[in-house]
């Protein structure tokens, strides 16, 4: 957000705008970068044609509900995001994610399932999600007891050989549970959505 920052993605943000999956991507830890990649990996909209079900993949956001990865963000906008608590019982984030998420639930139809991969132990996401997709709001059941950088290195995982989780629906799910393994070092993969230049980049911008 610095004026000094010179690097690709800071001047774009700054200038024109930027993909909202790639600045989240870049400003968060393992966790969301995973759940782009596996996002990317294996959503399947049921209209491609369709301006809202066809992005297959929605970011939750502070101010303006469900937007697609490719929605363009300025820094004005992130600036915006950061003033607005992300709390079901603030009407400032939970109207307009009620309104997108309504707007999807029309456009898919009901036969479409959807598939939660924010937290699930968090009331912020589920309450106001689960009222309006009902039944059909689902998520991976490997997420039980696990952390967020769990989580994100286990969609990595995925996103990379191509084996799609297990879901289950939400409604009624036991959400939490004992922390199971720790994933096998071995099988960590490289993340995908990180590139040298913005860690050289960053790494410049600290000293």
């Amino acid at each position: 957000m610095s004026e000094r920052a010179t690097f690709e993605l800071a001047v774009r943000l700054r200038d024109q705008g930027a993909p909202i999956g790639e600045v989240f991507s870049f400003l968060s830890g393992l966790y969301f970068r995973g759940k782009l990649a596996y996002a990317r990996a294996f959503a399947r909209p049921p209209e491609p044609d369709s301006p809202i079900s066809g992005a297959g993949a929605f970011v939750i956001t502070p101010t303006a509900g469900l937007r697609s990865i490719d929605t363009p963000v300025t820094l004005a906008a992130i600036r915006a995001f950061a003033k607005v608590d992300v709390d079901a019982g603030n009407p400032m984030y939970r109207r307009p994610l009620e309104k997108s998420a309504r707007a999807i639930a029309s456009d898919i139809g009901p036969d479409c399932q959807v598939v939660l991969l924010g937290s699930i132990a968090s009331s912020k996401y589920v309450d106001v999600l689960q009222s309006i997709f009902g039944t059909r709001l689902l998520f991976p059941a490997d997420f039980v007891g696990r952390g967020d950088m769990s989580r994100g290195g286990l969609m990595l995982r995925c996103a990379a050989s191509g084996e799609e989780l297990h879901y289950v629906p939400v409604a009624g799910a036991v959400r939490h549970g004992q922390r199971p393994p720790r994933l096998d070092p071995a099988t960590r993969v490289k993340d995908p959505t990180l590139s040298i230049s913005y860690r050289r980049s960053r790494v410049q911008e600290t000293r």
